[in-house]
């Protein structure tokens, strides 16, 4: 099997015996650090998609000391139960791991066509999988994302769930000019082979937002990136997303990747920063104003001031704010 030539960065925990790797048609992959119990509901929840097609799975252990999510995803694929492969990203942080599992997709699998990605906190529908690769077919699409709605503990005020923190970015399935997130996502084959590597920019290794950048970067090398609102996946969210804190500094953090990653696209611009910083002063300058619009239109407080914190975190972007959320994956 050949590898990328990275090889030293990623080993193979387990595999399936006798696997054939040239019939998966589609690569479904699941980085993982230190939930094992739920990344085995993950891993069910793919186990059991109602699809004809044929498709393999790729766990990616970040956490080389523990190796915990890699110990209990490693008898599902070892009794065939899985098609695939668990392997370990020596590399720590969020884009690291999300590398290691494309290289070895593209290195493992030759024919594959579609590459999915689910998170290990997430719990895929019965028919995500083939409606995601039936979205992309239809639409003729290179990069599909879907919603992951949060499930949160019972009792949880509704004034929060639908906070724009947890809001999908569409909400009906097609074309869009653009995507943002990759925790319920569909990238062709085509699409790696033809971005850089490595895909997500390790600068934003731990502070979130390599997701976005790539998917900026694919949106302007032409690639046709497409919303399918049917395809479903299921975040199970911990109670304390819905304090207040929380989503403080996640509307921050928002507002801070919003910046980098805009920085980073128009870095070769002439004038290029200043148009950034400007967009961010204009964005902050007309927060109050989109915030008393929010506060009227639902009577959230914590909604309204949604754009206020958007604003704040581009400008901290501005003076090197960052938050590496990604050290600490229990804050996330």
């Amino acid at each position: 099997m050949n590898v990328h030539p990275e090889a030293d960065a990623i080993s193979i925990i387990a595999r399936t015996p006798d696997i054939s790797v040239s019939a998966a048609d589609c690569v479904v992959t699941v980085p993982t650090f230190r939930r094992p119990q739920h990344l085995l509901k993950t891993l069910s929840s793919i186990a059991a998609q109602k699809t004809t097609r044929k498709f393999a799975v790729i766990v990616i252990e970040n956490d080389a000391a523990e190796c915990a999510g890699a110990k209990a995803a490693a008898p599902l694929f070892e009794r065939n139960e899985l098609q695939g492969f668990v392997i370990l990203a020596h590399k720590r942080g969020n884009c690291a791991a999300y590398n290691a599992g494309w290289q070895m997709a593209l290195a493992s699998f030759p024919a594959f066509r579609h590459l999915l990605v689910i998170d290990d906190d997430e719990i895929a529908t019965p028919l995500w999988l083939e409606t995601m690769c039936a979205t992309a077919e239809t639409l003729n699409a290179d990069i599909v994302n879907g919603p992951v709605p949060p499930v949160f503990e019972d009792g949880a005020p509704d004034r929060l769930k639908n906070h724009p923190v947890f809001a999908p970015a569409y909400n009906s399935t097609g074309i869009v000019p653009m995507l943002y997130a990759s925790g319920n996502m569909l990238v062709g084959r085509h699409v790696l082979e033809a971005m850089e590597q490595p895909f997500l920019d390790l600068a934003f290794n731990f502070i979130g937002g390599g997701d976005s950048d790539f998917l900026r970067r694919a949106a302007d090398k032409g690639f046709r990136l497409a919303w399918c609102d049917e395809a479903v996946v299921y975040e199970t969210a911990p109670a304390g997303r819905l304090e207040p804190a929380w989503i403080r500094a996640r509307s921050l953090r928002n507002g801070v990747i919003s910046a980098l990653v805009e920085k980073k696209a128009r870095r070769c611009e002439p004038f290029g920063r200043l148009r950034v910083l400007a967009k961010s002063l204009a964005l902050l300058a007309i927060a109050p104003v989109r915030g008393l619009c929010r506060l009227l239109a639902n009577g959230s407080m914590t909604d309204a001031i949604y754009p206020v914190y958007i604003g704040l975190g581009r400008l901290m972007a501005e003076f090197g704010y960052v938050d590496e959320q990604y050290r600490e994956p229990d804050k996330t």
